[in-house]
């Protein structure tokens, strides 16, 4: 799960390479008395760009919006299995929810075509 200041990979070609998170947009939080927010797949975030490539349009130290596209924490699916990705990562959207890269590079969860992600879904390279 991620909360605010998570540093997590940016896996588009926008330009960035790795973002914090400051801020978990619709925000739930685990069982328990855990009331910190936390995002999962299909969530918004906002985030602060820490590294980039030069020359690309999203440079350092800028605020954007993502999307959680893979988690390390296992997501539990309706058929009892689980998911789990070595790294977490976000893809970055602009306002009306498309990303801002023209590519996704590695493999997404399919719960994002649940949530109506499916400009990035169509876009990645794998689908699990």
């Amino acid at each position: 799960m991620i909360q605010n200041e998570s540093t997590i990979d940016v896996t588009d070609n926008s330009g960035a390479k790795e973002a914090m998170v400051i801020k978990v947009l619709g925000q739930h939080s685990m069982a328990g008395n855990f009331t910190r927010g936390t995002a999962g797949v299909g969530d918004r975030v906002i985030c602060v760009i820490k590294k980039a490539m030069p020359g690309s349009d999203v440079k350092k130290a800028t605020v954007h919006t993502g999307v959680v596209v893979r988690t390390k924490y296992p997501i539990k699916r309706e058929d009892g299995s689980y998911v789990r990705f070595d790294r977490t990562a976000i893809v970055l959207i602009d306002a009306e929810g498309n990303p801002k890269g023209t590519r996704v590079f590695g493999a997404v969860a399919r719960e994002l075509r649940e949530k109506n992600y499916a400009k990035i879904v169509s876009l990645a390279a794998e689908v699990v």
